[in-house]
């Protein structure tokens, strides 16, 4: 299986396209923990305001990806207007994930760099004004296609910030990184995640924390615990996450929660719970 196909199996990819069309004037977006934001400007010009500190002018076809998206402004020309797709994107169940946390605060990408993409948009753009039963699920399953376009030109360009996507980008490490999501059961040694990158212990592990920025032993703990999130959230209990993550009891699971997390998973699960809630 490939480098992405692996990482998406484990953290899916859900996005939500909620408008499609011309946009004039200036349209505001609150800050959002659990979501990323994508603006894609078929046709501009267009401005976005509150992401940097400076104004980020959009004056080609471009799409505007926000890992983390902070309250900000989409601007367009009263008169002229912008043709967009404004959609939020969710990464398994939200909130810090590897894929966004290997990204930068803004990735913008020109649409002529992103080849095929303009069927693509054609499709999303036909389907928004079909008014066709089901054209909103094809428009965010569309969308969907369109992250992974992007995720492919970041990882191809090398346009990350460490993590996990870094680290997939360099064709030895992937290739440790990939059986390593496959696998999190197993008992790893930095043998074994060299042995799969085709390195030696002592060059693997200078290479692994260089391009991730996390040790191999951290980066694996920290993956277990994720994929036990993952678990827990759908329902699965303790001890047998605790197994299928590579932790020999309930209780050394309950150990690494606390450690990074400042819980157990009971109480991580019911703060879950209150804010899906909440949010509803």
């Amino acid at each position: 299986m490939d480098r992405l196909t692996t990482l998406l199996n484990h953290f899916s990819l859900r996005a939500g396209v909620f408008y499609t069309g011309k946009l004039c004037g200036i349209h505001h977006f609150e800050e959002d923990a659990m979501h990323g934001h994508i603006h894609l400007i078929r046709r501009g010009p267009a401005q976005v305001v509150g992401v940097r500190d400076d104004v980020i002018d959009i004056s080609e076809p471009s799409i505007l990806f926000l890992p983390r998206p902070q309250q900000h402004h989409l601007v367009a020309d009263d008169g002229a207007g912008a043709d967009v797709v404004c959609s939020t994107v969710l990464f398994g169940i939200g909130g810090r994930n590897p894929v966004t946390d290997s990204l930068p605060d803004v990735v913008l990408v020109t649409l002529a760099t992103l080849p095929g993409v303009e069927a693509l948009l054609g499709l999303m753009f036909d389907e928004a004004f079909s008014g066709q039963a089901g054209s909103q699920a094809a428009l965010d399953r569309l969308c969907e296609v369109l992250m992974i376009r992007l995720l492919r030109h970041c990882i191809d360009q090398g346009v990350t910030q460490g993590g996990t996507l870094a680290g997939l980008a360099d064709s030895r490490l992937a290739k440790a990184l990939i059986d390593i999501h496959a696998d999190p059961a197993r008992a790893w040694q930095l043998s074994d995640m060299a042995a799969a990158a085709g390195m030696s212990r002592a060059r693997f592990a200078v290479k692994f924390r260089a391009v991730t920025g996390d040790t191999p032993a951290d980066y694996l703990a920290t993956w277990r615990l994720l994929t036990a999130q993952r678990l827990l959230k759908q329902g699965q209990p303790l001890k047998q996450v605790a197994c299928d993550v590579g932790y020999g009891s309930a209780s050394a699971l309950t150990r690494v929660f606390v450690r990074k997390l400042g819980c157990s998973p009971t109480d991580w699960l019911n703060e879950r719970k209150t804010s899906s809630v909440t949010a509803t």
